[in-house]
């Protein structure tokens, strides 16, 4: 049987990438996977596009990873955004830059980066073997000492790196196999939790679906405690669903849903919708007043639906107690006054998010303090290396946890192989 000197457990962009590493600091690799595809989830990221890595500065790339971002510092020492940059382009993918720092490759399909990335590892000489699960990894003597598959069969190795993800998407195989191993080596798992998900509302005007399907664009959404203090904003693009809100800031919030529910043990929580994020309460007053005045004879929700999203208009004006068909000389002050504070801060009741297999990202994992963050390896258990979403990290969309996987998976790789095969430099 051969002996390798690194079995990488899981195919998804950590576990390639830490192949890469591992096979290039000279070490012989054998990468497992219980699929029979590798890079199933890197295939679906970007929308099918594959937002391969983040162009911000480091300290704007690790405040985008809300979830233990500064864990990141040592490894984006070995390998950054920029170094991911270069390998890509290194191997003939062209990349371009869009909004807020994104990384596409110029083709916009995720299929030539998954290529490429397996194409490399195979050149890199890692032996490969799909829908080969794993049931443990093997310890003794305080150390790895390989691993075996579901089939009963042991593969030995002088270490091992598990990059089996977390527990969201499951359909690309993250499942959370690797937590039990971790726990067996001693580890503990933070608290699981869904974090980059659509968020739940009970709001009568959701169940009866009269906003489904409408984007509010360049608007704020926050979130808000019990006390009236704003426990994080984000300003972009959302949508409102059959069963509450979606879209990339309705994501970012969510996992700050969870942090207030628990801190004030309540069952819902008050988000806002900020409709126009550049203009004080007094400048939009004014400017909305200016419209309506150009216009006197016209009932208002005509006017105002030039400027505020028109199936939106009538439930802005309800709460508000306004009756749209008034005319600018019949303007009550004070539900005139109610209608703009609404404006600026549309409430909307909600009781949680969607669940961890429908998250795009899982919050939680192995315990980051008891992993070493310059080498990713185990303090516990000697050629123990974690990767990728297992780990307790998680960042917004936008290319950050890929960032993090493909940095994490790419020094775990570099130090098992120099673990394992020491002469590897």
């Amino acid at each position: 049987m051969k002996q390798y000197d690194v079995i990488v457990i899981g195919g998804g962009s950590a576990g390639l990438m830490a192949a890469v590493a591992a096979a290039k600091f000279g070490a012989s690799v054998l990468l497992l996977d219980k699929g029979a595809k590798l890079g199933r989830k890197l295939g679906i990221s970007g929308g099918g596009r594959c937002n391969v890595t983040n162009a911000k500065e480091t300290e704007d790339l690790i405040a985008h990873i809300p979830g233990n971002g500064r864990f990141l510092y040592s490894a984006f020492q070995h390998f950054n955004n920029r170094d991911i940059m270069a390998f890509f382009e290194g191997l003939g993918i062209a990349l371009k830059e869009e909004d807020n720092g994104r990384m596409f490759p110029v083709s916009d399909k995720a299929a030539s980066v998954v290529n490429t990335l397996i194409g490399e590892v195979r050149r890199l000489g890692v032996d490969i073997q799909t829908d080969t699960p794993v049931s443990e990894v093997l310890y003794s003597e305080g150390r790895v000492s390989g691993v075996k598959l579901a089939a009963g069969d042991i593969r030995r190795a002088h270490a091992v790196i598990v990059a089996t993800g977390g527990k969201s998407v499951p359909h690309t195989g993250s499942t959370g196999d690797g937590y039990p191993w971790a726990e067996a080596a001693g580890h503990t798992i933070t608290e699981l939790y869904p974090t980059e998900v659509p968020i739940v509302s009970r709001e009568s005007w959701i169940a009866s679906r009269e906003l489904q399907g409408l984007s509010l664009r360049d608007v704020e959404l926050s979130v808000w405690t019990p006390k009236g203090k704003k426990q994080i904003g984000h300003r972009g693009d959302m949508i409102f669903t059959h069963f509450g809100l979606s879209g990339p800031i309705a994501l970012r919030c969510s996992q700050f849903i969870r942090q207030v529910k628990n801190k004030f043990k309540v069952n819902e929580v008050d988000m806002a919708v900020d409709l126009f994020p550049d203009l004080p309460t007094g400048e939009l007053d004014r400017m909305l007043r200016d419209k309506l005045e150009s216009e006197p004879k016209k009932a208002i929700k005509n006017v105002l639906k030039a400027q505020i999203p028109e199936r939106m208009l009538p439930l802005l004006l309800n709460k508000a107690g306004l009756d749209g068909d008034a005319t600018f000389a019949h303007l009550p002050k004070q539900q005139w006054s109610a209608f703009i504070d609404i404006l600026k801060k549309f409430v909307i009741k909600v009781t949680g998010t969607k669940s961890i297999e429908e998250a795009f990202v899982t919050g939680g994992g192995v315990n980051l303090k008891e992993i070493n963050p310059k080498t990713m390896e185990s303090k516990l258990m000697e050629g123990l290396f974690f990767c990728g979403e297992i780990l307790d990290i998680h960042g917004y969309t936008g290319g950050y946890n890929i960032t993090a996987a493909f940095s994490t998976g790419y020094t775990a790789g570099m130090h098992a192989a120099r673990l394992a095969h020491p002469a590897s430099g």
